[in-house]
């Protein structure tokens, strides 16, 4: 049975996949999605080598195996749904389930998520808009573009927040830059590195590249 340590570790190393799909996932991208030094990492992933989770190369990084890329999936599921049942059931902040749901994941049965599940109604999707894998295993990441790259002067609907850091979200929630919203871009100034935006028929509002970028629609 896997532990916390190495369910933490399959799924951090997943996400970085998806963001450069088929290359190894250096060492210093593990230790700062995990928030630990990079040695604790590189020992960690050499153990987890061993078991067929993964494979690391020296200098390269570490890239799942079919097993590890069962458990991350199987472990990413648990999470979303989970916020999911925060949200929608409890009626949770949507700014504070992150850390409940990465306690919760590693000790809630599977036949209580399953029953999560279907009390929510078979959610495709997470309060921030991540794709929620199926039962089987089947996780089809959906492609979407941010703020900084959409087309200007359309009314499109943010679909996903990629930053669960507290205060981003209280200030995505605050500024009504939540899933579901209408959205249009009016003016986007590359070399200022900003966007302005329309929310809702609201006034506009003026947004940085980083924010931006972390705001995706469709």
């Amino acid at each position: 049975m896997a532990t916390t340590t190495t369910e933490n570790y399959v799924k951090a190393i997943f996400l970085e996949e998806q963001e450069n799909p088929g290359a190894h996932v250096p060492m210093g991208a593990i230790a700062k999605a995990l928030d630990v030094v990079p040695g604790t990492t590189t020992t960690m992933v050499k153990s987890m080598a061993k078991t067929g989770l993964l494979e690391y190369r020296p200098r390269i990084g570490a890239k799942l195996t079919k097993k590890g890329n069962k458990l991350a999936i199987r472990m990413i599921r648990r999470h979303r749904l989970i916020e999911v049942f925060l949200v929608e059931v409890l009626k949770l902040d949507w700014t504070e389930i992150h850390e409940d749901a990465e306690e919760l994941e590693h000790v809630v049965s599977d036949r209580i998520l399953e029953k999560i599940d279907e009390l929510c109604g078979y959610p495709e999707f997470d309060p921030h808009g991540d794709p929620i894998p199926s039962t089987d295993g089947t996780f089809k990441p959906v492609k979407h573009k941010s703020l900084m790259e959409c087309t200007t002067g359309r009314d499109l609907t943010i679909k996903r927040v990629l930053d669960q850091e507290a205060s981003f979200l209280k200030f995505a929630m605050d500024s009504g830059l939540t899933p579901g919203a209408s959205i249009r871009v009016s003016e986007r100034n590359p070399v200022a590195e900003a966007v302005t935006v329309t929310l809702n028929d609201n006034p506009s509002l003026s947004l940085g590249s980083k924010v931006a970028d972390k705001i995706l629609v469709g």
